[in-house]
Formats: structure tokens, sequence, C-alpha cells
């Protein structure tokens, strides 16, 4: 059988999908990229946007000019919140949330393909497993940088968000767990770890935190880079700044999704902290770290957000040390509280006020890529583009370079010589 992959959505997707990969026997199936002809093509689903609803049936419309017999399994966030309007579409052949995803290959051998849909999504308990399926881990060749799941699960249920219907309550991975994969992920020549999960910053085994887990990946050898991905403001532990600031390899950098930077917006949508406890924090980072770059995501529209709402974001934005901004459009979730509030946007301008944003995250990332010009930095080459070296420095500046030799997978010092808004070109700084 001939099966293929695919992830819409986050890091915590691309690593899953790793995971439940490599839990397919090479004797019974070939893995095929998802351009090619198969038999079964595996989404792994996400709904965190109504966009990212819409991505996974294009998907599946795609697939079908290329074979019009292919049976699909969905899988993850919206196959678990989705699934009886899912099961409706053509091709699909099994709906299967994310409490038992991990057996997807085992409900394949089971439940083979038919004209009645597999349907399984039970509810996700507090208590459910973070580990993976027989310790079988996310290990993916075609990734130089590699992904790390530590956590699963939110508590905070914010307004606009399903993802706590979608994956349950947090839950945080058995620590011990987490270093055999790391060593294992460093075995395989991953150099760089990405921490991943929903809610970062709320890890907790035992008397273990997120700044125990860095100490330790610290001390892997093969491991040259540790990157925090996406980690909520308020849960932020102590101890992490610090960390950054010393000779760990914790990279200089942190993804902080604010959401909305007016103390209303935010009370609306359930966040929990102010304006002013942002701007504290990310003074305090800054003088610690000075070169760390920071990034956010920002919601435009949100209901009750007024031009007033939106335009003291936009001044906190432009005058706080972010350096690029993932701009969302709100749209109703259906299980989200957020679609029972008054005061919805007009699509017109949600849409003016979304590229008003993303104009000035091109602006301030290009001045964050100019002020490392000069400077040598050690980069993380991952691949070529247009003839040319492409990597990524701690700080999360791309950067490309000339070279004749292969450079996969390798750090090396650059000199960065000229930016513009795609990263900067530098020079090998080897004799």
């Amino acid at each position: 059988m001939r099966i293929a992959f695919h992830t819409i959505g986050c890091r915590l997707n691309q690593y899953e999908t790793a995971v439940i990969r490599n839990t397919f026997n090479s004797d019974e199936y070939t893995i095929v990229a998802v351009d090619e002809p198969a038999d079964i093509v595996v989404i792994n689903t996400c709904t965190v946007t109504h966009k990212s609803d819409t991505d996974t049936r294009r998907f599946i419309t795609r697939l079908r000019k290329l074979n019009p017999d292919v049976n699909v399994a969905l899988i993850g966030c919206q196959a678990q919140l989705q699934a009886a309007s899912m099961a409706q579409w053509p091709n699909v052949r099994w709906v299967i949330g994310n409490a038992r995803k991990f057996d997807l290959a085992r409900i394949l051998k089971e439940f083979k393909a038919s004209s009645s849909v597999y349907i399984e999504t039970p509810a996700i308990g507090r208590d459910a497993v973070v580990s993976n399926p027989s310790n079988i881990f996310g290990i993916d060749p075609e990734h130089t940088r590699a992904n790390l799941k530590i956590q699963d699960g939110c508590d905070f249920f914010c307004a606009f968000c399903e993802i706590p219907f979608a994956r349950g309550r947090a839950r945080s991975r058995e620590f011990s767990d987490i270093i055999q994969e790391a060593k294992a992920l460093a075995g395989a020549g991953h150099q760089e770890i990405i921490l991943t999960g929903i809610n970062l910053g709320t890890y907790q085994r035992g008397s273990k935190s997120l700044p125990d887990l860095i100490k330790a990946l610290d001390d892997i050898p093969k491991i040259k880079r540790i990157r925090i991905s996406s980690i909520e403001p308020l849960a932020i532990p102590n101890g992490l700044i610090g960390l950054m600031a010393s000779k760990t390899k914790l990279c200089r950098y942190l993804h902080l999704p604010v959401q909305s930077l007016h103390d209303g917006t935010l009370k609306a949508m359930k966040r929990r902290y102010s304006v002013l406890q942002v701007q504290t924090f990310l003074r305090e980072l800054i003088q610690a770290v000075p070169s760390v770059c920071l990034g956010t995501d920002v919601i435009v529209g949100f209901p009750g957000e007024t031009q007033d709402h939106f335009d003291e974001t936009y001044h906190q934005l432009k005058e706080l040390p972010f350096h690029y901004i993932h701009v969302f459009s709100y749209s109703d979730r259906p299980h989200a509280k957020s679609r029972t509030l008054e005061g919805k946007v007009d699509v017109p301008e949600i849409k003016k006020r979304s590229q008003k944003l993303r104009d000035l995250s091109r602006r301030k990332r290009l001045q964050f890529y100019r002020s490392a010009v000069g400077t040598i930095m050690p980069v993380l080459f991952e691949q070529t583009k247009d003839g040319l070296w492409q990597g990524l420095t701690d700080n999360f500046i791309p950067v490309a370079t000339q070279s004749e030799k292969s450079l996969k997978n390798m750090i090396k010092p650059v000199t960065l010589q000229s930016a513009d808004y795609s990263g900067i070109q530098g020079k090998l700084n080897e004799r």
C-alpha cells in the first residue's frame, strides 16, 4: 500500500505527523510524497481558524484531481471537533480524533476502506497519556531542525480558542521520556531541538519545570541549539530569561502570542495579562538579552474591537521590540465563547486592519535584519534555494550564502553583509 502524509497547522502537528508516520511498518506500506499517487493519504488537520478548516477541504480536492480513487484518513484537531460533517466529504474513509490518532496504523489495518466511514473521536480526559506509542519518536529525515513535544492541551480557555476542546486539558510529558527522545534525535543528526506543545510554559512533571528541562537538554553533547516555539506571555516561568542570557544552548528567540495590546480587548478575549505586564516583561528581556528576536501573534477584528482599540494595538506593536507579527483575521469558532459576543467587525474592515499590521511587520522585520549586518553569526544551514545555501541564526534570522560544498546540517560562521525583506546575504567566514 502506498501511503502519504500531509500536515496542516502548527509545529506540534508536524511533530505528531512524524511520530505517526514512523508507526507504519515498511513491510506493509510504502511512504510516498503527497504529490505522488497514493492509495491512502493521511491529513493531520488543524481547526484554529476558519482558513485552516477550509485548507483541509481544498487539499482533498487537490488529491482527487491527482487520484480520483484515493482513500483519505483525517486525523487531529478538526477531525476531533467536526467528525460528522467531515465524514460526508468525498473520498474520506476514516475520521480519527486526537485521542486515537496514534493508533492509526492499527485502525487502518483492522478497518479497511469501504463505502461506510469509520469514525473514532472519543473525548480527551485530563489524564490522557502524552507519551509516544511504544517509544516511537518524531525523527523526521526531511527536516534539519527537530520538533520535540513536551506537553499537550491547555487550561486557559481563551474566548476565541477551540484548542482545549480539541486537545483536552493541560498535561505534561514524562521528563525522562523527553530526554530519551532528545538523545535519539541528537543521535539521528539533529543539532537543533524545537520544544513544542500547546502551552509550553505550563510544563510541570513532578518537581521538574521548563527551565529544568532546558538545563537537562543542555547537557546532551550533540545538541547545539534549543529553541522554544510559541509560548504564552503569562506562562513564562521564572528563570527563563536568565537561561537565555547565560551560556546555555537556548536560542535568543521567543514567540509571544499577545493577540491584542488593548486592555479592553484582552479582557474580552479572557487573556490573563495586561498591556503593562507585556511591556514590563519585554523591557526586562531586552535588557538581559539585547539581540533576542521577538515575534508575536495578533488577532484582528475580535468582536467589540473598535478603531480606537485597533489603533492602540498598532501603536504598542510599533513601539515595543517585536520584530515580526503573525496576523490572524478573526473568525468564529463553533466551540469558542467569542462566537456569542456582539460587536462583530465587518470583513472588509478586518482585511484593512490586517494589511496595516502586515505592512508594519515587514518594516520591523527588515529593521531587525539590518541591525545584524556587519556582525559574524553561526548559521545552521538547512537547504539550497536559487543556488544559495539557506539557514538560520540562533536569533531566527534567515541567512543565504554561496558555497560549492554542501552545508547541509552544518553550523558555520557567516559574515552578515546585506539585508532585504527575505533575510540577510552573507559570506562564509572560514579560513
